[in-house]
């Protein structure tokens, strides 16, 4: 399926110069929606023991895609949005830092998780997410997402790890 046809472009959102890539479109037709969820579960199945996703729009593939192949969930979400213990990584950001965190115990120690989000763009919060994984005792199996934008060098964070991207938008000549 050509998942860029149900991806709207946004130009200047959400400041000028930013081409922001709508994923919402998609998310409203449950053929492309079904056909995503496939492609993924085609890719991991027998690789992965549980599915972590990024806040927000990832928790909208991971949770689905967890329900679907069986297996456990877990939300990777900006600090202070998670009861109970957790553990933080901050990351780096254009202006500034962030901090993302897990629950401790989310999953046993050694289990096989993929990490997974609608976009992959500069890729800090996903180097974040692994980083948080390997320091509850978890392996990364990969990183799994919707949208590539290739031109922010995400991939070049996640050095050594697997990655699967349904859609990459490649740098626009000048």
């Amino acid at each position: 399926m050509d998942y860029r046809t149900y991806i709207r472009d946004v130009p200047d959102f959400p400041k000028p110069g930013i081409m922001f890539r709508d994923i919402c479109p998609l998310l409203a037709h449950p053929p492309a929606v079904r056909s995503m969820l496939f492609a993924f579960e085609s890719e991991w199945t027998g690789k992965i023991d549980a599915i972590v996703a990024l806040d927000a729009r990832g928790f909208l593939i991971g949770m689905p895609l967890a329900v679907q192949m069986g297996l456990p969930f877990a939300p990777i979400r900006k600090a202070g949005k998670l009861p109970g213990e957790t553990i933080a990584t901050g990351y780096g950001l254009e202006y500034g830092t962030d901090t993302v965190e897990i629950q401790v115990g989310a999953f046993a120690k050694g289990s096989r998780v993929l990490v997974i989000d609608d976009v992959l763009a500069t890729g800090g919060t996903a180097a974040a997410a692994c980083e948080l994984l390997y320091n509850i005792g978890c392996k990364v199996a990969g990183c799994a997402f919707l949208i590539e934008l290739a031109e922010l060098g995400g991939r070049k964070k996640l050095t050594g790890e697997v990655i699967q991207s349904l859609v990459v938008y490649e740098p626009v000549a000048a």
